[in-house]
């Protein structure tokens, strides 16, 4: 079974793409954590658990969800995140959420995709994200071998940079810049509800027909990258920038 959370698109494609090749069923952690549905999972020995990379470590609302959720059958667990640069030393707390599971942990996996943090970082032009794509497509084909194989994935790097990254910055990351505080929308928005429909957090509502956000924010991008008139806005760092979601490739 492959549990999967996307935002933007990346993490869904790539869970697709291993899912295909092993003939796995795909979970959807977006509609599950939504839901706020914490119910059993019926899994295969062999989980899979893909997502993207928050701060050097898998989501916090991922890992919540997972430490809540009975994984039934579950034995081994190999991790596969997709990140723009790197994921840290995001293993380290993998194996510890495992232990707690007590399921084997197979390692993880780095997958560079396109950039979708417009919250800090630039995303790419549609060019240069196919670019990036093609790139990661032998990354992926080696992650499944290894699945396919019953075999742990190769150790990450773990230098003392990746530790301070994953260890000491996430927790200083999510206090300071994980909010919905600088997403607004302009008039150009059509009152669609894309936006609240999309985000996992039930963080956005419509108020006479305009998106408003409230203070449980996971930083997704989900509503900003799918809004289809560009009409949301995380304060000045968006504007004028492209907006990413893999669909739009």
């Amino acid at each position: 079974m492959i549990l999967y959370f996307s935002g933007t698109g990346n993490s869904k494609y790539v869970a697709k793409r291993i899912a295909d090749a092993l003939g796995d069923a795909l979970v959807n952690l977006n509609d599950r954590i939504k839901a706020s549905d914490t119910s059993p999972v019926e899994t295969d020995e062999r989980l899979i658990i893909v997502m993207p990379t928050y701060a050097w470590r898998i989501p916090r609302v991922v890992r919540d969800w997972l430490r809540k959720t009975e994984l039934r059958g579950a034995k081994q667990a190999w991790f596969v995140m997709t990140c723009g640069s790197e994921i840290g030393n995001a293993d380290k707390y993998n194996r510890e959420l495992c232990a707690e599971k007590a399921i084997s942990c197979m390692g993880t996996a780095q997958i560079v995709m396109p950039e979708n943090y417009i919250a800090m970082f630039s995303a790419p032009q549609a060019d240069e994200a196919r670019e990036i794509v093609a790139k990661a497509e032998p990354n992926i084909d080696c992650v499944i071998a290894s699945i396919q194989s019953n075999q742990p994935f190769a150790p990450t790097r773990n230098n003392l940079y990746d530790r301070f990254m994953s260890g000491s910055v996430n927790p200083i990351f999510y206090k300071c810049f994980v909010k919905a505080d600088a997403f607004t929308a302009s008039s150009a928005c059509i009152g669609c509800g894309q936006c609240a429909k999309l985000c996992p957090m039930n963080n956005v509502t419509l108020k006479d027909g305009n998106p408003v956000w409230g203070k449980n924010c996971t930083h997704c991008m989900a509503c900003i990258c799918y809004c289809p008139v560009s009409a949301i806005e995380y304060g000045k760092k968006s504007v004028g920038q492209p907006r990413y979601h893999f669909e739009a490739l």
